[in-house]
């Protein structure tokens, strides 16, 4: 049924409910279908099982492949999926499934991002995921890239939701990150094997990321962009929507500061959203996350805090530190510039090292932006 061309979802699932299963659907006459409001022409597809070679050429490439195939009505399948508007049919996953049944949480945003929404993304996904949240994002370049290699830096599970087929990567820049997903978390799709990214796919995608999740983070995107979108849709389906203020100058800030006038949550810390969820998810996220939350807290405020001698740094480095700004990327000109007593091999060498440290991250152009 997923396979039959002109049979949209919800008239599917439509159709199953009248009938009971889908095999009874496929042994119900053309009339019988069509008077359940189904074109003549698709109805007579239904009936002929048109479809079924080229099912069963997915079933055997996802066995080929190890993807997991999840129908609506399998108990793998996400309630809160099961809820919205058009569910997809099926679901192909790759990875472990079974974090489908945990807490999801979708952070999106745009795929040219600024540092400071790059940095935003990277803290607040690798603080979420520590608490226990299951990150789910697009998979696209930018906040998205930013927010799935953060997750698993932290060692939190993230799930991955493509446009286009699970054995198709997308960007391909991404195969790499793709795999360790796969192996740690989850790639997910409702498109079949083989599915090209075609750019009308990822608007249907989106409504995926925010119907698993109990809410979704924006951190970055213009007024009408895909991650407005999701927001938009997260909205339809009831979710809590959240969004990381930014520059007013910046057209990137657009979208979240718009959504933040509309209503949405403000988020400066991974508590701001925490807070905002429902009494049964915060319990959740207690018994799972606090015994691992509260010491990897003390060790990040030592490592990466307001105070640099707590990791017992040079003071050349301490010095860099104190003029490398949170908010933006500054260039290796104005460091040398600005600690002209060091010659530009020994300042060089030292953001080398506070990099190695994890406490700087090195942007294009030879810039350079704390940690947050």
């Amino acid at each position: 049924m997923h396979l039959l061309p002109g049979l949209g979802k919800r008239k599917a699932v439509q159709l199953i409910s009248t009938f009971g299963s889908p095999e009874a659907v496929f042994r119900a006459s053309p009339s019988e279908i069509e008077a359940q409001g189904v074109a003549g022409a698709v109805a007579r597809s239904v009936a002929s099982g048109c479809s079924f070679e080229e099912a069963a050429a997915q079933q055997q490439k996802a066995l080929e492949l190890g993807v997991a195939i999840v129908p609506i009505s399998d108990s793998r399948y996400p309630a809160r999926l099961r809820e919205i508007f058009d569910p997809p049919l099926l679901l192909y996953g790759r990875g472990r499934v079974e974090v489908l049944a945990d807490l999801p949480f979708g952070v999106v945003g745009t795929r040219r991002p600024t540092p400071y929404g790059q940095a935003a993304a990277a803290k607040l996904a690798g603080d979420l995921a520590s608490a226990g949240l299951v990150i789910v994002s697009g998979m696209a370049r930018g906040i998205d890239t930013a927010a799935h290699r953060a997750t698993l830096d932290a060692g939190g599970d993230t799930i991955a939701v493509f446009g286009c087929g699970v054995d198709h990567i997308y960007p391909a820049e991404n195969r790499k990150l793709a795999e360790e997903i796969a192996q740690k978390g989850l790639l997910l799709s409702e498109f079949p094997l083989g599915t090209p990214a075609h750019p009308q796919n990822f608007p249907v995608r989106n409504r995926i990321i925010s119907g698993v999740s109990i809410g979704v983070l924006i951190v970055e995107g213009a007024e009408y962009s895909g991650s407005a979108i999701t927001a938009r849709m997260a909205m339809e389906q009831q979710r809590e929507v959240f969004a990381v203020p930014g520059n007013i100058t910046s057209k990137m800030s657009w979208g979240p500061n718009l959504l933040i006038k509309q209503g949405a949550k403000l988020v400066q810390e991974w508590n701001d959203v925490v807070s905002e969820l429902d009494p049964e998810h915060r319990r959740a996220l207690a018994q799972k996350g606090r015994q691992r939350l509260l010491p990897e807290m003390a060790d990040n405020s030592a490592v990466r805090g307001e105070d640099p001698q707590a990791a017992e740094i040079t003071p050349l480095l301490r010095e860099i530190l104190k003029i490398v700004p949170l908010d933006r990327a500054i260039a290796l000109d104005e460091v040398i510039e600005t600690l002209e007593r060091y010659s530009s091999s020994e300042l060089i060498a030292a953001l080398f090292e506070l990099e190695m440290l994890g406490l700087i991250r090195q942007y294009p152009g030879k810039s350079f932006m704390k940690v947050w």
